[in-house]
């Protein structure tokens, strides 16, 4: 059954629908079309070489993912992330984060322990040296492999989703030099939980973590970043 799952979410990813959602998903995330835009299905067929019929069952999965709205006889909208979606997708992170790191000291295996400590190790470098970038990547790194060590395929492909959505926000707000450091501490404190098996302390540490990135954000221009788009 695994085998099935993972293989038909690779053929999905690479048929000529899962290509088309995944570039459109990434186009409006990333702030390419804004909120109200039109998608038309002949423009967009013709910039990614494909008939109108993958770009019409990408826009019906969009449309399930709530990112744009097909108005009948009218046309295919963006609707987006709002300002309030990253709030929830935030609160509903920190439970699941918190789910996460509870089944993490479980089932989490000892090389995925092992890169989750070099992940804190080179951050910490990172930030000793200001590389704001690299930090960014191995504080998405960090997630993903907290995200595999739970072991649950379920929460491991919603987590992902989340995070995805909410990427373009965090870029902005990560580059924050105050808050790159403060959430390698937060890293830190969690990794020493799960190595300890203390699943109650790990839950309510990547609880908070969570609901600590959502506020550094209001903090740090949430509702300005989305006035810029």
């Amino acid at each position: 059954m695994g085998n099935y799952d993972v293989k038909h979410e690779v053929t999905d990813k690479f048929s000529l629908r899962g290509r088309v959602f995944h570039h459109l998903r990434e186009d409006i995330l990333s702030g390419k079309y804004k909120e109200g835009d039109e998608l038309k299905e002949v423009a967009i067929g013709e910039e990614l070489g494909v008939s109108r019929t993958p770009v019409r069952e990408a826009f019906r999965q969009l449309e399930l993912e709530g990112l744009i709205q097909i108005i009948p006889n009218k046309g295919a909208y963006v609707t987006g992330i709002t300002e309030k979606d990253v709030k929830d997708i935030y609160m509903i992170r920190s439970l699941l984060e918190g789910l996460c790191a509870r089944w993490a000291c479980e089932h989490i295996t000892d090389a995925q322990m092992e890169e989750m400590e070099e992940n804190i190790y080179l951050s910490k470098f990172h930030a000793q040296k200001g590389h704001l970038e690299q930090l960014a990547e191995l504080d998405n790194r960090f997630h993903e492999i907290l995200y595999e060590a739970c072991n649950s395929k379920m929460l491991e492909h919603q987590l992902r989703d989340f995070h995805e959505y909410v990427l373009r926000v965090r870029k902005k707000t990560l580059a924050n030099v105050n808050r790159g450091p403060k959430s390698n501490e937060e890293h830190e404190l969690l990794m020493e939980a799960i190595k300890a098996k203390d699943a109650d302390k790990a839950e309510k540490l990547a609880n908070m973590h969570m609901i600590n990135a959502y506020e550094n954000m209001v903090k740090n221009g949430l509702h300005e970043a989305y006035q810029d788009n």
